[in-house]
């Protein structure tokens, strides 16, 4: 009987749920309120239509609706009211709404199958639910794995995780990634083959155990449990598989639309394969085990590839090739076997035989390695024993039929048993005993046919045995929940499915009469229904047991989740599932090992796991154990390990029949949720108290309902105090230590309680709001009346005072205009006053100007003649001074040459004055012939010249005096001209007239001609101009793209080849735990003391040794070495490399591939050490062929794209561009020509140089010797350390020098004096004792980065060290020597060393960033998204109660935004101390915030109590500090500031609004650096935790995902960020001062003082 408080709930607006034949519940909302004995109500449904609902009594009305607040909830326990219709709405609008696919309900997770490939499986979300409680991550498979492999490690208790459902729902692939998250969390501490091969075990059982049926492509045929062995530390050790009721009748019989198991058909279609061309296979239509179903094919699936998967999993589990084909064929065999033909004979065909010639069983006989004719002679016969004797009988043809039915069924059956034994010594481990384990239960579900057999009687009857272990576990957790809490609580009644569970297993049940009647010589299925019928019907009639009214060979049983009828043709066949012993023993004596091996098993075990043997004598115990025997033997024994572990459900359901993506049949789904015991659940937490607040919850969110003092430091006396009065009936709730606990429907009472009060105090502040108002209103009114009267008076003042104005105005313009006027005319007179005045004084100042000009003038010319006259005396004097002097001046010279050439006999004073200036003699002396010579020549050429200009000067004076000649004489008489020659030249006058005005028009029409032409030519200039300008645009487009292509692949390639330094890094580890366990094993045998400075040498091969082969085009260093971006290589760590490196095919690959790749082989002691050494030398070899072969295709790419540019180029190109081309290249031409000629001077300078140096070698010593090698004594400053205290010093500065002392040093001390004790080495000469010196300390420095793994400061200063070591070398390296003069080059190679350092200085970066982002891995969630700096916003929304938390959940002190800024700042102190370059922090600071924003992110989107307003500040608020103290560090130049941004747009999707269609535009403007599917998550899983705010309508989601299709080109498309991506490391090119043992400032704590100054 409902309570009067529930009954309240039924009021006008309510909405309720009734019953629908199609949807199962559709919604309805109450018209009218319900009163007492009201005999219908008055709903409205969805739709609109109103109906009459009839109400009986209070127990009849319909199911009240939860609160909008609770829609989606992702706990179905946290609803007010927990009923079939509530989980049904829930399940549908998490499933279609918001495609959620998980749903906890309490304990259990419901997840329901999508059909669909959804992005939620990655390592990325492996990593967000790594470490996180189940109650703060969004549903998943993952979280309750998660909280398996917890609770194992906290509690060190064995974990259950049980995985059921119908087929078709998704168990498999649950377990799968169950599978894979224990692999891959277990897995991450050692790295061993375990997890691999636990992972290699899925596409074997699924090839071999599952098939196609009509309602599943995939259905798993057989039950599995798979314990997951862990040891103490968590990682995966091993590994045990046990199976159940392996469906053998399948593989003789398939319904229509089934098939058969996987592995025929994979066998069939890969029968063109050369090893399988043995097996004699053809097309599965040809097989009658394959072809009864009529489904030959899976669409999506390629049956050839997944034998190759199935394949390559064997061998990951130790089965050779050979093993594996003879797996096959037996295989095959099968197939075969089903196509024998057995032929009847007899009179009346009581008789059966097989044909000799039988080509299926010729094949089948092959392949088994057994006799054909025995074979076909014991399918036919039977051997009986009468009377002691031994008698052969013939069976007839169904007989036959079955016999070879059942020998399939038998051997597959067989070959099932030592498939999962193989997989189980595979998977076990023989070096540890696991701690404890996880098993993984995948089972079938619950399953009712239209005909029912005997394996659906099994599977039924294990479900309710699930069931039953469900149910007790459910109600023990109440009762903890209980006890912990101290409530004095009733034992709460659940419907126990003990009754039916003794009708299936009890005595003289279904099971015993069934075994019986097997027992009995001519025991059949009818004999024991009648037995059925007369022991549970008759005699004492069974609750559970029914009998079907129109059939005698049927029975009906009431299950706890449905009525199921079976049928009884068939039980007791399958239940003894016999073969005839003759068969097994032909088997027994075969030819191959594995059949022999088979059947051999069969008679050592106690009992025949998979059917009995029928012989002629009578049979034995063991051989009487039936198949319901066996299965309820294994079933307890499952039923008694899964009662000592702690079980996690999942529950799969299937949406739909049609295998449609996202498609919701309501009908089957509530099927399904009866059936799997998740309503079961809603039904017993709702029959105790299945809402449960805690005190500090509940007085946050119904504060307003309480009275008295308002305090949250006393809560829980508050809410003591109160909650009477709230709710009259003490049963309705219960006080807890920690919670408050209510019935179902009490919050929902609450919460209409609280509507009520705030819908109260509204009405009073409405109500006080509105009187405001009005007395607004009215001052308003008052106000606006006086201000109205105030304008109006002072308009009518204006108008006055304009009167006036307008009067005094006109006064004023009169007597202004009249003065104007008489102004006017004085102004005029005067002007024309001053204008005659004017024009008379300049005629008066003109005339003086010109009489002041002549004077001028004449005084000019006397100034020049007298200048004149001087200068002429002055040239005459400077003329006589000149020839004085050099008279004088040639005798003093006269006797200077004669003084020289007196010295200059002297051969001694010679040599003396001229010592060491051969060279510059003969050049000087080169240098004056060659003058001489240019002075001759030009000599002669004056010569020339002066005779030519002599000769014309004479012709031109002989010319000019004969004109003087002409002209001196009296010329003669003019002739006379007649008229008629004057009228001729008057014609030829006009003529030339008209002809020159002809020729000045044809000459302007050439001009304009000429203009239009020129004005062409302009344009057509400026069009070329454009077309090479865009011609240049498009292609320094195409260089800039391409550019940032090959810069991209090179960011790529250093990526690639930095995380294969990093998977070396971990494989070197492994080794060196190998070789620790080796020397271990040495030790306890006998102990022998090694030396420290031995261990340096035994390092094995890697990147960072002179032997490695590192690609230079990502070295970090990009001065270093040449950086061609064409190189690519191949992961070491990859699966194909990994399964060629395996166990068991290990030695014949890796030696063959050393042979190809030409790898010396070494000889180490132990397997293992040599496999691993092996294995790294060859990847190393590997690699450098792969990047020598990409190198040379990206130049050959690089080519043809050059070639291409340039036939764009002239294509495009008009024709006045390609003359203009023409014209560059012809220019260029001849400059490489001048060039050339250039170069050959310099060569005949060179041969030159060469010819003197041979007359005067000692000339050119000096000069050769500085050229050819530098002189030691040029190098100065430098330290000496000698050969037997090199190992002292190896140990002083780098081996053993303590942390503090380290510390104090300065920067890059040790890699300083290492330096210059080097090139000490190399400019004595000894260029080996430099080599070693240097490679010491490269393996020094990588020791003592391993020995300070865990220590930030030492990884900073041995990476400071290594950078500055390998600045050094670089600097000094011949190839950077010889850009510089004044560095000396290392006479010594050291380029692979320097190459060495690169790799080490990256592995050092890697770890330095690695310790970091250990520290910060567990405290970036709680830091960012739970800590809450802004205390405001915590008390003012209340949240609703989640009740999963298990009762070992613990907590501690939260971290918070300091402890994230506190790690980044001692990583920044470390790089700073050690004075690492600025954009090296940029870089490792951009990885540090990626990792930061990648988890807070991911956690974000899987986290639905994150995402509201409030906590979306907190967020932005938390990430702003991390961008402020990136700032005031100036490190946001290196993009870690921009790296923050997805998440700073998430916590700003939180805030925005969230309603119109601006909205939602402005969401897509905004949230640019979001994928869609990220946006549409986050407002999916939007929550409001106050009355203020509101849910994220669909409507609007679906807007935004209209406009999130257009514009999705820019924008990722990917869900869940990847945490473990790595930004590829460049080291900048600062090369450093150079150094001197004089700038050195060593400590005496170093103790070094065995080293000399050089």
């Amino acid at each position: 009987m409902l309570k009067m408080a529930t009954l309240e709930l039924y009021s006008k607006g309510a909405s309720v749920w009734v019953p629908d034949p199609d949807e199962v519940w559709v919604s309805a909302q109450l018209l009218q309120d319900y009163k007492p004995g009201v005999n219908q109500l008055l709903l409205q449904l969805s739709n609109g239509n109103e109906v009459h609902y009839p109400v009986g009594s209070p127990s009849d009305l319909p199911p009240l609706g939860n609160p909008d607040i609770l829609e989606g909830e992702n706990d179905l326990t946290a609803l007010s009211f927990l009923h079939e219709p509530a989980v049904l709405h829930n399940l549908r609008v998490r499933f279609l709404d918001y495609n959620n696919i998980y749903t906890y309900c309490g304990i259990v997770l419901v997840a329901i199958n999508p059909y669909d490939q959804l992005p939620i499986y990655g390592e990325e979300v492996i990593d967000a639910y790594s470490g996180q409680d189940m109650t703060d991550m969004e549903p998943h498979i993952f979280s309750v794995a998660e909280e398996a492999y917890r609770t194992m490690t906290r509690e060190e208790k064995n974990q259950s995780i049980i995985i059921s459902g119908e087929s078709g729902s998704g168990k498999t692939v649950s377990a799968k990634f169950t599978m894979r998250y224990f692999a891959v969390v277990g897995g991450a501490a050692q790295q061993t083959s375990v997890e691999e091969r636990v992972l290699a075990s899925n596409p074997i059982m699924e090839s071999i155990g599952n098939a196609k049926t009509t309602r599943n492509d995939n259905s798993s045929r057989f039950g599995k449990y798979i314990e997951i062995g862990f040891g103490r530390k968590g990682d995966i050790i091993g590994a045990n598989m046990r199976t159940y009721l392996l469906e053998k009748s399948r593989v003789v019989f398939q319904a229509s639309a089934e098939r058969n198991y996987h592995i025929f058909y994979q066998l069939c279609a890969s029968r063109e394969l050369p090893e399988m061309r043995s097996l004699r296979l053809d097309a599965p239509e040809c097989f009658r085990y394959t072809n009864q179903g009529g489904e030959m094919q899976i669409p999506g699936t390629d049956d050839v590839s997944d034998l190759e998967r199935t394949r390559n999993a064997f061998t990951i589990l130790g089965v050779q090739s050979d093993q594996q084909m003879e797996l096959f064929r037996i295989l095959s065999a099968v197939l075969h076997l089903g196509n024998v033909d057995i032929q009847a004979s007899g009179r009346s065909s009581d008789r059966s035989f097989i044909d000799a010639n039988d080509r299926s069983l010729a094949i089948f006989s092959k392949l088994l390695g057994v006799e054909g004719s025995q074979m076909a002679h014991w399918i036919c016969h039977r051997r009986l024993a009468v009377g002691g004797e031994m008698l052969v009988k013939p069976m007839t043809g169904q007989q036959a039929v079955e016999a070879r039915d059942a020998l399939a069924k038998h051997i597959y059956g067989q070959l099932f048993t030592w498939t999962v034994q193989r997989l189980n010594s595979a998977l076990s481990t023989q070096r540890r005993r696991a701690k404890s384990f996880i098993g993984v239960l995948d089972i079938y579900g619950f399953e009712t046919f239209e005909r029912n057999s005997f394996e659906q009687f099994c599977i039924n009857y294990a479900n309710e045995k699930l069931q039953q272990q469900f149910n007790r576990h459910v109600f023990h957790l109440e009762q903890e929940e209980y006890v912990r809490e101290e409530l004095a609580w009733n034992r709460i009644e659940f419907s126990d499915n003990q009754q039916c569970i003794n009708l299936i297993e009890g005595q003289l049940g279904m099971f015993d009469l069934l075994d019986e009647e097997c027992r009995m010589p001519k025991g059949s299925d009818e004999n024991w229904v009648r037995k059925l019928y007369d022991q549970h019907l008759t005699s004492k009639p069974h609750p559970h047991f029914r009998k079907p009214r129109l059939s005698n060979s049927a029975f009906i049983i009431l299950h706890f989740a449905d009525t199921v009828q079976y049928e009884c043709e068939g039980f007791l066949d399958k239940n003894r599932d016999t073969v005839f012993e003759e068969l097994i023993n032909i088997l027994k004596a075969s030819q191959s090992e594995l059949v022999a091996e088979l059947f051999q098993q069969q008679g050592n075990v106690s009992s025949v796991s998979n059917g009995s043997v029928r012989s002629g004598k009578r049979a034995t115990r063991e051989h009487r154990l039936t198949v319901g025997f066996q299965f309820r033997q294994s079933l307890q024994m499952l039923m008694d390990t899964l009662n000592s572990t702690t079980p996690h459900y999942v529950r799969c359901i299937k949406p739909n029949d049609l295998k449609e993506p996202f498609v919701f049949d309501p009908k089957r789904t509530v099927q399904q949720l009866r059936a799997c015991g998740v309503l079961e659940t809603i039904r017993i937490s709702a029959a105790g108290y299945p809402t449960r607040w805690t005190y500090e919850e509940f007085f946050s969110r119904y504060r307003v309902l309480l009275r008295g003092a308002q305090n949250q430091d006393h809560a829980q006396a508050s809410c003591r105090q109160n909650l009477p009065q709230l709710i009259p009936d003490p049963d309705q709730y219960c006080f807890g230590k920690t919670k408050v606990f209510f019935r179902a429907g009490q919050v929902a009472l609450l919460e209409r309680l609280r509507a009520e009060r705030l819908r109260s105090a509204a009405v009073i502040i409405q109500s006080q709001v509105r009187g405001w108002l009005a007395r607004i209103r009215y001052t308003k009114i008052i106000w606006a009346t006086v201000t109205i009267q105030r304008y109006t008076r002072g308009t009518l003042a204006r108008r006055l005072a304009l009167a006036l104005r307008y009067t005094k105005a006109a006064l004023v313009i009169q007597k202004t205009y009249r003065m104007v006027v008489v102004r006017q005319l004085f102004l005029m007179i005067r002007q024309a006053t001053i204008t005659i005045q004017a024009f008379t004084r300049g005629t008066l100042a003109r005339r003086r100007y010109r009489v002041l000009v002549a004077e001028r003038a004449a005084v000019l010319l006397q100034a020049r003649v007298r200048g004149w006259l001087a200068r002429k005396v002055y040239r005459r004097i400077r003329a006589a001074v000149v020839f004085m002097q050099c008279c004088i001046r040639r005798r003093a010279a006269k006797r200077e040459l004669q003084k020289l050439k007196t010295e200059a006999r002297s051969v001694e004073r010679f040599r003396e004055l001229n010592k060491g200036m051969e060279v510059k003699l003969m050049q000087l002396q080169l240098k004056a012939d060659q003058e001489a010579r240019e002075s001759a020549a030009l000599r002669e050429t004056l010569n020339t010249e002066r005779e030519a200009t002599s000769t014309e000067l004479e012709a031109l004076r002989a010319t000019i005096q004969k004109l003087e000649s002409q002209k001196l004489e009296k010329p003669p008489p003019a002739p006379v001209i007649s008229e008629k020659e004057v009228e001729e030249r008057r014609k030829a006058e006009e003529k030339a007239t008209q002809e020159i005005l002809q020729l000045k028009q044809e000459l302007q029409e050439l001009q304009k001609e000429k203009d239009s032409f020129h004005k062409e030519k302009e344009e057509l200039s400026a069009r070329l101009l454009e077309q090479e300008k865009a011609q240049e645009e498009r292609v320094h487009q195409a260089v800039s793209q391409a550019s940032a292509a090959l810069r991209a692949e090179l960011d790529e390639e250093r990526r690639k080849y930095q995380g294969l330094l990093r998977e070396f890094t971990r494989l070197e580890q492994r080794y060196d735990n190998l070789r620790d366990m080796s020397l271990l094993t040495e030790r306890n045998k006998g102990h022998q003391r090694t030396d420290s400075t031995q261990s340096l040498s035994l390092e094995p091969l890697s990147p960072s040794t002179p032997q490695s082969l590192t690609p230079l085009s990502l070295s970090p260093f990009p001065s270093a070495f040449p950086s061609p971006e064409e190189v690519r290589r191949v992961s070491v760590t990859s699966p194909s490399l990994e399964m060629r490196l395996s166990p068991w095919n290990f030695e014949p690959p890796v030696d063959q591939l050393m042979e190809k790749l030409d790898v010396a082989k070494v000889k180490m002691k132990g397997e293992d050490l040599a496999h691993a050494y092996d294995a790294v030398r060859v990847a190393n070899k590997f690699l450098e062929s792969q990047l020598r072969n990409q190198r040379s295709q990206r130049e050959e790419e690089l080519e043809s794209l050059r070639r291409q540019l340039n036939q764009n180029i002239s294509g495009s190109s008009s024709a006045a561009h390609r003359q203009h081309l023409q014209e560059l290249l012809e220019a260029r031409e001849h400059e490489c020509v001048r060039l050339r000629r250039e170069l050959k001077e310099l060569r005949n300078t060179v041969s030159l140089r060469r010819l003197l140096t041979q007359v005067l070698p000692s000339a050119f010593t000096t000069d050769a010797s500085s050229l050819s090698q530098p002189k030691p004594a040029a190098v100065t400053g430098l330290l000496e350390c000698r050969k037997r205290d090199e190992s002292k010093l190896i140990k002083v500065l780098i081996t053993d020098i303590r942390v503090d002392t380290a510390l104090s040093l300065p920067p890059g001390l040790s890699a300083s004096v290492i330096f210059l004790c080097v090139r000490q080495a190399d400019c004595s000469g000894d260029q080996t004792r430099a080599r070693s010196l240097c490679g010491a300390a490269v393996t020094a420095m990588k020791a003592a980065l391993k020995k300070h793994i865990s220590d930030i400061n030492m990884t900073a200063l041995w990476l400071k060290n290594i950078c500055l070591l390998h600045d050094l070398l670089n600097q000094h390296s011949p190839k950077q020597a010889v850009d510089s003069d004044d560095l000396v080059p290392l006479t010594a190679d050291l380029s692979d060393l320097i190459r060495s350092l690169s790799d080490l200085s990256i592995q050092a970066y890697q770890q330095l960033l690695s310790i970091t982002e250990t520290r910060l891995q567990n405290i970036i969630v709680a830091a960012l998204l739970e800590s809450e700096t802004i205390s405001s916003l915590s008390g003012s929304v209340g949240k609703l109660p989640v009740s999963r938390k298990r009762a070992g959940s613990v907590g501690g002190d939260a971290p918070s935004m300091a402890s994230v800024l506190r790690e980044l700042g001692g990583l920044h102190t470390a790089m700073t101390q050690q004075t690492l370059p600025q954009t090296l922090m940029e870089q490792a600071f951009h990885q540090l915030t990626y990792l930061i924003c990648a988890s807070a992110l991911n956690s974000l989107l899987l986290r639905k109590d994150m995402c509201s307003w409030s906590r979306g500040m907190q967020i932005r608020y938390n990430v702003s500090l991390l961008e402020e103290w990136l700032r005031s560090r100036g490190l946001q130049a290196g993009g870690a500031v921009a790296t923050l941004e997805p998440l700073i747009q998430a916590a700003q999707l939180l805030q925005v609004g969230k309603k119109t269609e601006a909205d939602a535009q402005s969401i897509i403007e905004t949230c640019t650096a979001l994928s869609s599917q990220q946006i549409v998550k986050i407002l999916g899983l939007y929550t409001p935790y106050s009355d203020l705010d509101e849910r994220v309508t669909l409507n609007f989601i679906r807007m935004v995902q209209g406009l999130l299709k257009g514009s999705s080109g820019s924008q990722p498309s990917h869900l869940m960020l990847d945490v473990r991506k790595v930004f590829p490391v460049t080291f900048p090119s600062l090369p450093p001062p150079v150094l001197s043992a004089e700038q050195l400032v060593i400590p005496d704590s170093l103790k070094i003082s065995f080293l000399r100054k050089a």
